[in-house]
């Protein structure tokens, strides 16, 4: 169906404006000072504070600068507190440019892996132009922090410091991407013309170079370092000639299998689980899965998790309802209905349909406020540096935490034993382009 706009519609449009007085309000409102600041609604940062009744100690927060890479720095800051719970030393860092490194070079050869597998198909298929779209980006999940970690150990930030590149990855993504899809389409025609022995003379060739532009552009990883530290007490510590997996294994206990990924997204079956092989960065290493399941269910494991002492990644879409310089993320905070005089109700499920709304960035969980039993409000530590937030630090209302929380990463021993065997069974594959993604 077809409608052309009119002359006469325009007119009547423009009559039904100036019916409204409000209307001249709000226009001169956003055209001088943008929808955002115009529609600010300051309840929304009365109702909140900085006093949580659940509180894990914590200090200096990192900062990713100009890259994607916040699923590491989550992962990274929920280790580290760790650490420093053990060995008293709460500002101690891991690198993130050492395990950036590794991804990058790792992504590469499953990207490979993955264009061979679908060489059968046409470079229009929707999961080709997929793999295509993104052969290597910033952005990952949980999982595949754990297999880095796993394969390559880690490092502390003195040990591996970050590097420009790290910092500003956008030129890096564009020189390595179009040399993966140059590559990609080499191997294509090597697989349909059934040349198995090119095939993979070619592979290492294109991984070698790979390798060679992440030591260019992060420097060349570190293979051995001496621990040297002193503690919050003032306390010397010293273990040298470490390799990465030396130093993960000998002062980290290997508990990363007891963790569950709880997701919330109400456009999928609840208590399944799925699996998001698209996401995978290492081969042989774990799988990025979900466990999809009630809010509630995210909410009363991070609350059992945060009160025996431990911070928890989590997933969810930062952009909506959020005040970087104030660090606040609050349901409403922006009045934009009110300034357009219209009225949206897309729900959770709808905006996960539509592409709305979805995971856009990890984060850490490190104090909670319950009230009665129910909690009000969040503590959140971010990786966007202390210039942000109260020195980094921001707080989610509990409304936030509903609509656009999305994945908590918490313990077996706080999650019910129902969804525990489910962890544990057969997953779902959903495709590239899934919601979830």
């Amino acid at each position: 169906m077809k409608h052309e706009l009119t002359m006469a519609e325009i007119a009547k449009f423009q009559q039904e404006y100036k019916k409204e007085p409000q209307n001249r309000v709000a226009e001169l409102a956003v055209v001088n000072n943008g929808v955002q600041k115009a529609s600010f609604n300051t309840e929304g940062i009365r109702k909140l504070n900085r006093t949580f009744s659940i509180e894990i100690p914590t200090d200096n927060v990192t900062d990713q600068k100009q890259s994607g890479r916040c699923w590491l720095f989550a992962a990274l800051n929920t280790l580290r507190h760790g650490f420093a719970k053990k060995y008293n030393t709460k500002n101690f860092t891991f690198s993130q440019n050492y395990l950036f490194f590794w991804d990058r070079v790792e992504r590469a050869n499953i990207f490979f892996d993955n264009i061979l597998n679908t060489a059968d198909k046409p470079l229009d298929d929707r999961t080709v132009h997929t793999y295509m779209q993104g052969p290597n980006t910033d952005g990952g999940q949980w999982a595949m922090a754990v297999s880095l970690i796993r394969k390559y150990g880690l490092v502390p930030t003195y040990a591996q410091e970050e590097s420009f590149t790290a910092n500003n990855t956008a030129a890096f993504n564009r020189a390595l991407n179009m040399k993966l899809r140059e590559d990609g389409l080499i191997l294509r025609k090597l697989a349909k013309e059934n040349k198995t022995d090119e095939i993979e003379t070619k592979r290492q060739e294109f991984l070698s170079e790979v390798y060679r532009m992440a030591v260019i552009a992060f420097g060349e990883p570190v293979q051995k370092f001496d621990l040297e530290f002193k503690d919050d007490d003032g306390k010397y510590h010293f273990d040298g000639d470490l390799t990465p997996l030396d130093f993960f294994h000998n002062y980290f206990t290997d508990d990363l299998d007891d963790y569950i990924v709880l997701f919330n997204a109400p456009d999928h079956e609840f208590d399944k689980l799925y699996a998001l092989p698209f996401e995978d960065n290492v081969e042989g290493g774990t799988p990025v899965q979900f466990l999809n399941t009630e809010i509630d269910n995210l909410k009363e494991a991070a609350i059992k998790q945060l009160e025996a002492g431990e911070t928890i990644w989590f997933g969810c879409d930062v952009g909506k309802d959020s005040d970087r310089q104030k660090g606040i993320l609050s349901k409403g905070l922006y009045q934009t209905d009110t300034i357009f005089n219209i009225e949206t109700k897309l729900s959770k499920k709808e905006r996960l349909q539509t592409g709305a709304s979805g995971s856009t960035h990890a984060m850490t969980l490190v104090g909670v406020d319950v009230v009665d039993g129910k909690p009000r409000q969040w503590k959140i530590e971010n990786s966007w540096g202390a210039k942000v937030g109260e020195k980094g630090y921001f707080v989610m209302d509990d409304d936030w935490f509903n609509e656009y929380l999305f994945k908590v990463v918490v313990k077996k021993q706080y999650v019910p034993d129902k969804l525990v065997k489910i962890w544990e069974g057969e997953a779902t594959p959903v495709e590239a382009w899934d919601s979830m993604a």
